[in-house]
């Protein structure tokens, strides 16, 4: 792909739903880049490579749409960074650091969905989830579990066990992965003492 090439070239493209470890899922759109004979926005994580292919990684246009896809991505987000598991170690905190995002131009309606920690393991908090499904993938692909899914469609979708059911009462193996691989704080480790 353009992103494994660019990689291999040292040339640094931010990405949020990409993890070298899984599938492609090309959900997010911070990785895309303009290639020469195309009408729009490429996402690089998925693009194929070809011979004599032009590609630019870092234009005005691709940056601005690169700084308005986290924007978006913020106007969901819960504003709790300081006080949140993941803070200093958030990639969407890190992305919108790295675009420079000291207000936010959009404010969105926020989700309404409870915590789960039913789980002794895992505390699921979707108001924080992106979306870019890498627990999923890694539950399904690398564990061969698939205790998660994308559920719904559109503002509904949300990644829960299948029927909304709490992750307890799934055949979750406690591995921790899907928290590995969370690049916001929508999964955590659950810690009973607190």
């Amino acid at each position: 792909t353009i992103l494994q090439a660019a990689q291999q070239a040292g040339i640094s493209i931010p990405t949020m739903c990409y993890h070298p470890d899984l599938s492609i899922e090309g959900v997010c759109r911070i990785c895309v880049v303009e290639v020469k004979g195309q009408r729009l926005l490429c996402p690089s994580c998925a693009y194929p490579v070809s011979e004599g292919m032009e590609v630019e990684t870092h234009t005005p246009k691709v940056r601005a749409a690169r700084r308005l896809m986290v924007e978006l991505l913020l106007a969901n987000h819960p504003q709790d960074c300081l006080t949140c598991s993941n803070n200093q170690k958030c990639e969407l905190q890190k992305l919108a650091k790295e675009f420079g995002i000291l207000d936010l131009r959009f404010q969105g309606e926020k989700r309404d969905v409870p915590i789960d920690d039913s789980n002794p393991s895992v505390v699921r908090n979707m108001e924080k989830c992106i979306l870019c499904k890498r627990c999923v993938r890694v539950c399904q692909e690398m564990q061969n579990v698939g205790a998660l899914f994308a559920n719904h469609r559109g503002w509904d979708t949300v990644v829960a066990p299948p029927f909304g059911k709490p992750l307890a009462e799934m055949v979750c193996v406690y591995c921790g992965q899907c928290i590995n691989r969370c690049p916001t704080g929508a999964l955590k480790a659950n810690d009973p003492a607190k």
